[in-house]
Formats: structure tokens, C-alpha cells, sequence
């Protein structure tokens, strides 16, 4: 792999980390510390991946129009302003207004980075997502752990936790200045081109998978809300749930080689990975439905973690083959605006079900919505395939 990949994986596993401290324990914090029922929540959390959608569309438009470089330094610097405020005020309401800020700007960070990966490395295709992606599950399997053990002592020092990794972050992003985006066309040559494409099939193609991967998100994006809110409920600790994200993070890592096989034969056959990574989520959420113990909740998300090999890789590397020239930022902040989409209107979905018709039927939804998950998944190709009749 080039330097520049190396640097980008460097960046993103400081980021994850310093996130980790933060999102699982949003939602047990708001409602065991602040007193917010699951409803508000989720409420809360739609708002921050609301900023997020927003924050995506803008770090794609400023990566296309002045590089990755700047794109991530604008989200660097306005989220280590939203954390400072947060170590200041985390009270209720200033939790949601700067956790609301912290969504957005990380929305611009986010896409840049795949973006500039794709850029700077655009004959490592899958390898180059797939590297970042195993980098943010090192965060994920180190901030957690960490986190659970902070909190016990005080949550005062997770948003501490989170500034400190914020900050060095923003050294390590100082070097992404010398990375090549060749594919990046000069803003008036994006805007003309963008003026003139009659050919809109791949943007279709990539509407239609965003929308598999929205409802996709608003299932997963469960085991930091409503599920950590039931582990507490079920009198799992901290510790322990914290220790189910460490599982996750690790597991993700070191069994590359158990699904590398898979991955090799299917090939390119990208909704054959998608459709096996569904399948077993489906599995994990049907296990967790009958959960009790910490035991059967580190069950379920092992399962869990080898369905999200196979689908969250690939869908970053389908926008990138999807991408026309001078449109990588465009599209990656596109298809992670249906991620942010996801976890805007899942964490409330989820607390309105939990809080209404308990956990079990909270459950057979998100089973029943991953379902209708692989329809979207299964069409994606169609309008390309039309183009081409």
C-alpha cells in the first residue's frame, strides 16, 4: 500500500477511537444520567446524524471543489471546537446542541477520507476501503474498552477522552496535505460537467443502494441505542458492554482470513457479498431477540460482526466503481449521507418500538425491515443494465 493509504489508516483509527469513547454510551448516558426517556433518546441521536446528512453532502461538494485536504480540516477543526464545548457543558439541553454539531462536522470528515482513499489509491479497489474499514474496527475494538472502564470512574472524562484523540487527529491529518487526488477536476470543470450529463444511470444505481443501506444502518445502529439502553435494563455492565464493541472491533481484524476465501470466490459479485451479509444479520438479530445474558449477547454480535464483513466494505467500493471522473467526493458523501440517514431514523424508530411494544417485537421489525433491506440491494444494478440494452 501507498504512504498516503498508510497515513489515511493512521487518521482513521485515532478518529474511531476518540468517537468509541463516545457513541455506544450516548444513549445510556441520556437516559440514565441525564433522566431523557429512550423516545428522546433516540430523538437526540436522529438530530446528530440529521447534522451528519448535511455534513456528508458538504464534505463531498468541498472535497470535488478543493481537495480532501481541506475538506477534512474544516470537520477536524469545527468538531474539536463542538468537543471542547462538550468537555465545558454537557449538561441538558447543551448535550444535544453540541452532540447536534460534533454530527455534522464528522459528516464531513468521513466521506473525504473514503474519497481520498479511492483517490489516492484507485487501483487498490477493494483493498484500500477495505483497509480503512478494518481501521475504524481497531478503534472500534480499542475506544470501547477503554470507555467502559473511564466511565465507571466519571463520563466527565469521556468527552475529555474524545478531545485529546480529536486533537491529535488534527496532527495526523496536517500530513494528508501532500496526497494526490488526480481524479479531481478544477471546480469549473466539475460544475460544467455536472451541467452537461444527460447519462444518469449510475447515480440511480447508486440512489437505489443507498436506500439498502439506509435500512440497513437503521437496524444496526440498534446495538448503541435501544440495545445498550436493554443491557443495562438486564443488569449487564458497563464493562461488559463495553466489552461486546472490543469483541466486535477485534473479531472484524483478525478474522479477515476466515471470510478472505469467501470473498475470493464470489469475486466480484458484489451483491453476492451483500446478500450473505444481510443473511447473517438476520441471524444475529433473531439470537438477540432471545438474549438474556451477556453470554448470548456476545453470541449475537459475533455473528453480527462477520455479517457486517461482507456488506460495509463493499458498499463504499461499488460508489467509488460507480463514481464518474471528478465525482468521487460527490458520491462517497452521497452514499454516506444514507448511512448518517439510517442512523438519524433508527435510534428514535427503535426507542419509539422499545417504549411502546417492548423488545420483542422491537426485534421481528428490525428482522422484517433487513428483509425488505435486500430488494434495493438485489436492483441497484438495473438502471446501468438498462443503459447498456
Amino acid at each position: 500500500m501507498p504512504r498516503s493509504v498508510w497515513l489515511l489508516i493512521m487518521g482513521m483509527l485515532v478518529n474511531t477511537v476518540g468517537n468509541a469513547f463516545l457513541w455506544p454510551l450516548n444513549t445510556i448516558y441520556m437516559h440514565d444520567h441525564l433522566g431523557q426517556s429512550l423516545s428522546v433518546a433516540g430523538l437526540v441521536l436522529m438530530g446528530n446524524a440529521a447534522a451528519g446528512v448535511v455534513g456528508n453532502l458538504i464534505g463531498g461538494y468541498v472535497f470535488d471543489k478543493f481537495g480532501g485536504f481541506k475538506s477534512i480540516m474544516l470537520g477536524t477543526i469545527i468538531t474539536i471546537i463542538g468537543l471542547i464545548c462538550l468537555v465545558i457543558w454537557h449538561g441538558w439541553p447543551h448535550y444535544v446542541w453540541f452532540l447536534t454539531l460534533i454530527g455534522f462536522s464528522g459528516g464531513i470528515v468521513f466521506p473525504s477520507m473514503f474519497a481520498m482513499v479511492g483517490t489516492a489509491w484507485p487501483e487498490g479497489g477493494r483493498k484500500g476501503f477495505n483497509a480503512i474499514y478494518l481501521s475504524q474496527n481497531l478503534g472500534v475494538a480499542i475506544g470501547p474498552a477503554l470507555a467502559g472502564v473511564v466511565a465507571n470512574k466519571s463520563f466527565d472524562y469521556l468527552f475529555v477522552a474524545n478531545l485529546i484523540m480529536y486533537i491529535l487527529f488534527f496532527f495526523i491529518a496536517l500530513s494528508y496535505k501532500g496526497i494526490s487526488t488526480e481524479s479531481v477536476m478544477p471546480p469549473s470543470s466539475v460544475i460544467s460537467e455536472s451541467a452537461k450529463i444527460k447519462d444518469r444511470s449510475s447515480l440511480y444505481a447508486l440512489m437505489i443502494l443507498g436506500i439498502g443501506y439506509l435500512l440497513s444502518w437503521m437496524v444496526y445502529t440498534q446495538w448503541t441505542t435501544t440495545i445498550s439502553s436493554y443491557t443495562q435494563f438486564l443488569g449487564i455492565s458497563l464493562n461488559q458492554y463495553s466489552l461486546l464493541w472490543t469483541t466486535n472491533g477485534l473479531l472484524i481484524v483478525l478474522g479477515q482470513p476466515l471470510i478472505h476465501p469467501i470473498i475470493k470466490r464470489i469475486g466480484e459479485y458484489y451483491k453476492g457479498q451483500i446478500f450473505i451479509g444481510v443473511a447473517i444479520f438476520i441471524v444475529s438479530f433473531f439470537v438477540v431477540s432471545f438474549a438474556h445474558t451477556f453470554k448470548m449477547f456476545l453470541i449475537a454480535i459475533i455473528i453480527l460482526t462477520f455479517g457486517e464483513m461482507f456488506v460495509f466494505p463493499i458498499v463504499p467500493t461499488i460508489a467509488s466503481k460507480l463514481a464518474p471522473k471528478g465525482r468521487d467526493g460527490f458520491y462517497q458523501g452521497l452514499i454516506n449521507s444514507f448511512s448518517a440517514t439510517g442512523k438519524m431514523i433508527g435510534p428514535f424508530l427503535g426507542g419509539v418500538l422499545a417504549d411502546q411494544y417492548g423488545m420483542k417485537i422491537t426485534f421481528y421489525v428490525l428482522i422484517a425491515i433487513l428483509v425488505v433491506a435486500l430488494i434495493p440491494y438485489t436492483m441497484y444494478d438495473r438502471p446501468m443494465k438498462q443503459k447498456n440494452v
